[in-house]
């Protein structure tokens, strides 16, 4: 489950984030709210089939306009979807035949993995246990669904493959590859296979697969979690070092394996995991109560897993605040699809822009609507009015730090001192003047930027005096007028505008 061109190289963290940080997708203007009803949910998995899926070769395109772009790890030199895309994308069908028991869907289930097997005739030429592992959990669920054997049969075999790459070293835990190189041991390997387990222990009633499930699920959190905090890998030598880059999906992975940990076994234990690791991205990772944009390629299907595992503790605890956050999401992306082919992009927040939308980013938007039940809505999702910088997009030198003490969320943006910007993906439930405030450090002195909306700029020259040193914090307010639905706020730097100086910035609000 890796950005596998760049990944390969050593370079994953910084091809997510730059993607995050740089390929801000293309905006257009502001249309219409709707509400989010199983009509729109129709619409939106019919978008996404109509303009995806190629029923000849029973496979996904990578790309809406069927063209081969610079992610391209498929068949077809990459112009259909790549290996564990298409479990992703498999799931999603898996999603809407739950949702309508639609005899189409049901069909698609078998085509697909009929399709899959074509293009990739013997699955373990792929040294990704990752890759291996979404489709053993992917397998297990189209057993569920169908009762096909094959399916469990398949998932057994990926599994015990699988496994026989734990061992001892970090104390336990899979590896991530099975040759040998860019040798760790991550988040995204290990916690699938618990829910795996699980499933077959529940298949087969062999509890070998819960003792295994638990081994893992034991040294996954000892490992890679740190309070509530999850992370992704560990490498070196020695007891390794654990790198901390924040992931939705990681903690998607580790709630669904708390989850089934817990379903396995009642131990409360396991659900106070899983809750905090909801806790964790509902609180931390969102704009305005909105997941935030997480980039391209990979990076845009990270919110489709921790969300479809939310739904699932959702259902297995009834609470209502997942509920809620669930509905908010599916509504937020339903109103920014792209009417022309209702197909939804990488930004829940913002417009789907006029270029080609990678198929897991389309396919996340999708899945929101199918597993998540309608509220029939109507109207724009606003969220609480917090937007948490280090969540928003960025351009130019700016940095995401947590150095110093005092901020809120995960960090703030730092190291800004030129040109660049951050671009905060506004909603409004109605056009009205608000006072935002934004709160800011500024430890070398005095500091101003510029602040646009919708392309106008409203300040050229706004002031943010001096703090007296980069721990200590303060807040400038300033009156926008917003339209409803979507809007463009930035706060850039422009020498010509006479902005000056360094600036941190840790959040806007009051939105």
């Amino acid at each position: 489950m890796r950005v596998k061109s760049v990944w390969r190289f050593g370079k994953k963290a910084a091809a997510v984030l730059l993607a995050a940080a740089l390929l801000i997708p293309a905006i257009g203007g502001g249309g219409k709210a709707e509400a989010f009803t199983t009509a729109n949910a129709d619409t939106a998995m019919n978008g996404f089939v109509n303009t995806f899926y190629d029923s000849t070769a029973k496979y996904f395109y990578t790309n809406s306009d069927h063209a081969i772009h610079t992610h391209a790890s498929g068949p077809n030199s990459g112009l259909y979807t790549d290996f564990w895309w298409e479990a992703q994308l498999w799931e999603t069908v898996m999603d809407a035949y739950e949702r309508t028991g639609s005899s189409t869907y049901r069909t698609m289930i078998d085509d697909i993995y009929t399709g899959f097997n074509a293009k990739y005739t013997d699955m373990m030429t792929n040294a990704f246990n990752d890759d291996l592992g979404w489709w053993a959990l992917a397998c297990m669920r189209a057993y569920e669904i169908t009762g096909t054997a094959e399916y469990r049969n398949r998932a057994s075999f990926l599994f015990d493959q699988i496994y026989s790459f734990y061992d001892s070293t970090y104390g336990g835990g899979i590896w991530w590859k099975r040759d040998g190189t860019s040798a760790q041991k991550n988040m995204a390997t290990n916690a699938p296979m618990v829910m795996t387990a699980i499933k077959l222990k529940n298949a087969t009633g062999d509890s070998a697969y819960l003792t295994k499930a638990t081994t893992i699920y034991a040294w996954t959190k000892s490992k890679l979690v740190s309070g509530s905090k999850v992370n992704d890998h560990v490498e070196g030598s020695g007891s390794g070092t654990v790198i901390d880059w924040d992931f939705s999906y990681n903690y998607g992975t580790i709630l669904g394996a708390a989850l089934a940990m817990y379903q396995a076994t009642g131990t409360s234990s396991y659900l106070t995991d899983a809750n905090n690791a909801a806790n964790y991205v509902i609180n931390n990772m969102t704009l305005s109560y909105s997941l935030m944009y997480e980039g391209e390629d990979d990076g845009a299907g990270f919110k489709m897993i921790f969300a479809r595992n939310l739904n699932k503790l959702r259902i297995a605890t009834s609470n209502a605040t997942y509920l809620n956050f669930l509905q908010q999401n599916a509504t937020q992306a339903f109103n920014h699809r792209r009417t022309s082919d209702n197909v939804i992009g990488s930004d829940w927040t913002g417009p789907t822009g006029t270029g080609f939308v990678q198929s897991l980013a389309a396919a996340a938007g999708a899945a929101i609507l199918q597993f998540t039940p309608a509220d029939n809505y109507t109207g724009n999702i606003a969220g609480n009015g917090t937007y948490e910088a280090e969540n928003a997009l960025k351009s130019g030198s700016i940095i995401s730090e947590s150095t110093q003490a005092g901020f809120t969320g995960r960090g703030y943006l730092a190291g800004w001192n030129s040109a660049g910007t951050i671009t905060f993906n506004v909603n409004q439930n109605s056009a009205s003047t608000r006072t935002v405030t934004i709160r800011y450090a500024g430890g070398a002195g005095n500091s101003s930027r510029y602040v646009s909306v919708n392309g106008t700029v409203v300040a050229s020259n706004l002031s943010f005096p001096s703090t007296g040193s980069w721990g200590t914090w303060s807040t400038v307010t300033i009156n926008l007028s917003l339209n409803a639905g979507y809007n463009k706020v930035i706060i850039g730097f422009d020498s010509s505008k006479g902005n000056t100086n360094y600036l941190n910035v840790d959040k806007i609000s009051g939105l």
